[in-house]
């Protein structure tokens, strides 16, 4: 029987956070024997907002890094940068073209975005959820990890996969979301009503998987709780309830177990623990990232085969959807 797909990526947009390996990087490796994988460092998506180019290559290869250091093995997976088969920017082309204004009006993160950056926004950014519908129908895959925050793009690219079938004939298949029921959404260490992210303005909201461990300790320790002064799981301590899920996510342990070994401690002692949880969680991974950033030829090798095979796949489907929206195929000469 054939393994079913998944396909997942993640923007080289800065260092990674704790937050994006707890809610992706953490699950990767699991799939790895059950499923055909498909991990992109997606650059593409990247520049959808200002990027110092050097910074974006340095950040590509960070990334490239750390999926292999968090367990990622380029045998078993196909890993590669986005901007490197071609067929994904085709294809989103051909998609816009089925894409509904009103549907790209209705995002929620293209509505927080353009607040932002006002009447600078570009159409990229628009069209983002167009590209990532294109990253997850060229490979047909039946499973695609994400947050809550990404299941509205999912969700058009299941639309856009059924609108393009029901015109032209079955070509892809209908991805499903695959969302963990907890660890999904690890929040701001500042402000818990908001997801953690590497792009917040203040360094003590996130921790960096390359974080040393100092700085762990100390953004832990100023992690915001609450008043109450006790140990409890639920929204009413949403920065305690943030904590004990990164616990939680890191040891495996259940919400209430935690609860139950710190019911008579209070919150120094539980963030002193925890800041340790994170760093012998961090350390095997800091320590594979730093043999694997320094040697080049390997990072080349991994990113230049995995665009070879995910290009074979890429281009068989682009191959499908031009035949049936009615281009000409491409003749070789060179023959």
């Amino acid at each position: 029987m054939d393994k079913k797909t998944v396909l997942s990526g993640i923007q080289p947009s800065g260092s990674l956070t704790l937050g994006n390996y707890i809610g992706a990087l953490k699950n990767f490796p699991e799939f790895q024997n059950e499923y055909d994988c498909y991990y992109c460092i997606v650059d593409l998506h990247a520049i959808t907002v200002p990027q110092v180019p050097q910074d974006l290559r340095k950040n590509t290869l960070e990334v490239l890094a750390l999926y292999l250091a968090c367990g990622l093995d380029p045998d078993k997976s196909t890993i590669f940068i986005q901007s490197h088969v071609h067929e994904h920017a085709e294809l989103a082309w051909v998609l816009n073209t089925i894409t509904y204004m009103g549907q790209l009006n209705r995002m929620t993160q293209y509505k927080d975005k353009s607040k932002k950056y006002n009447e600078s926004i570009n159409a990229g950014l628009f069209t983002y959820p167009v590209l990532m519908a294109a990253d997850i129908l060229l490979y047909q895959a039946d499973l695609v990890p994400v947050g809550e925050d990404q299941r509205q793009h999912l969700e058009l690219a299941r639309d856009l996969a059924i609108r393009f079938n029901n015109k032209y004939s079955d070509t892809f298949n209908i991805p499903e979301p695959f969302i963990k029921k907890s660890g999904s959404k690890i929040m701001s260490l500042q402000d818990p009503a908001v997801k953690m992210s590497k792009s917040d303005q203040d360094k003590n909201a996130y921790i960096l998987l390359l974080d040393d461990k100092d700085t762990i300790r100390r953004k832990i320790r100023r992690a915001v709780t609450d008043s109450e002064n006790h140990i409890d799981y639920n929204d009413n301590q949403l920065g305690l309830k943030n904590l004990i899920d990164i616990y939680s996510s890191l040891t495996d342990k259940k919400a209430e177990e935690i609860v139950a070994m710190y019911q008579s401690k209070g919150y120094g002692e539980f963030k002193d623990d925890l800041a340790e949880v994170i760093i012998e969680s961090l350390d095997p991974i800091q320590k594979r990232y730093k043999e694997i950033i320094s040697d080049r030829v390997y990072l080349e090798q991994v990113y230049a085969s995995g665009a070879v095979k995910a290009g074979r796949k890429a281009s068989k489907t682009l191959r499908k959807v031009y035949k049936k929206v009615g281009f000409v195929p491409k003749t070789d000469i060179t023959k």
